[in-house]
């Protein structure tokens, strides 16, 4: 058994400021919990970028190892659930805010946070979806559930090239919706390859300005950016349409009438990848590898290495990101 790893290590420096650097750790910085796992691959999330920022809110306490998520191989299990080497998938409760995260070679989490990765998806491809791909997953699931059909008419979907915008895109293309793309990015053609029948400038969404409602353009919505790009994409969804919620990077907070809700019918549907049931992220990874399989984005991801992480991150607050960043931890 190796005695040291390396991880991406966030410290506090004396002047408030936070540096980030790959660093090699001895084994006892992880936590002595029930399920030793070798981690093959991670992905990057916004929120990976805060943690690694001093984001109090995110993590307490530094130094620190972010990664919201991983994808790998058991190497001991004191519950004895998984078989040593079998591959599994840890996504979200408290991986990389105050636990040490996926940005390191090893993580140890309780046995509660672990799902089985389906037979038919690599280790790569699920970190491919990552938290991200699993948020949107969701999304579009929850407006399957309430109902929603490619005939009721396109989806709008806010925050288009970021991770969880290009994987809704091209799930909702693939299930035979229309969508079109709310981005602030001039460059259309990576949302047109993940299936975007149109591609609209984000601020159109605030024409509208502060009327009750507009027109009734979007079948349904997924939004990712919250405040006034939510408010005013859900005065403009039709009658009986619902707006699947799962971001903030725009604002935490937005300010609406009820006129949508009381006169259309209109649903608001609030996802969370973090704390939802170990069985739904089962569920919901059965599905991924299944009918929610999606061969595209192997070719619109981009793969780095651990080394390249603290040069990619401070790009989610600079509005840099297009879609995923797979990062291959390594040997």
């Amino acid at each position: 058994m190796t005695q040291s790893y390396r991880a991406l290590w966030v410290e506090e420096q004396a002047d408030g400021s936070f540096s980030q650097q790959i660093k090699q750790l001895d084994m006892s910085n992880l936590p002595d919990d029930e399920v030793l796992i070798k981690v093959h691959y991670s992905s990057l999330n916004y929120k990976d970028a805060m943690s690694a920022a001093g984001n109090k809110g995110v993590t307490r306490q530094f130094p620190h190892t972010p990664g919201i998520d991983a994808a790998g191989t058991i190497v001991n299990d004191k519950t004895n659930q998984f078989a040593k080497d079998s591959k599994v998938l840890v996504f979200g409760y408290d991986l990389g805010m105050n636990t040490p995260g996926g940005l390191a070679q090893y993580i140890c989490v309780p046995s509660s946070w672990v799902v089985p990765c389906p037979n038919n998806l690599s280790l790569s491809d699920a970190m491919i979806y990552g938290t991200g791909g699993l948020t949107a997953a969701l999304c579009v699931d929850k407006l399957l559930l309430m109902g929603a059909k490619p005939d009721d008419g396109s989806v709008a979907v806010t925050g288009a090239t970021g991770g969880v915008g290009s994987v809704a895109i091209a799930l909702l293309h693939k299930l035979g919706f229309d969508v079109v793309a709310f981005s602030g990015k001039t460059d259309n053609s990576y949302l047109q390859q993940l299936g975007a029948n149109e591609v609209v400038h984000r601020d159109r969404l605030n024409d509208i300005g502060d009327k009750p409602m507009g027109r009734g353009l979007y079948a349904h919505g997924i939004d990712t950016l919250g405040g006034d790009y939510m408010t005013n994409l859900i005065k403009q969804i039709k009658p009986g349409g619902g707006v699947a919620a799962c971001g903030l990077a725009a604002s935490a907070t937005f300010s609406l009438n009820m006129f949508p809700f009381i006169t259309r019918g209109v649903s608001l549907l609030g996802v969370d990848s973090v704390n939802i049931a170990l069985s739904r992220k089962a569920d919901m990874w059965r599905k991924i590898s299944e009918q929610y399989y999606l061969p595209v984005l192997a070719t619109l991801s981009q793969q780095i290495t651990l080394d390249q992480v603290p040069d990619i991150l401070p790009k989610f607050f600079k509005g840099e990101i297009t879609g995923r960043y797979l990062v291959n931890i390594g040997e």
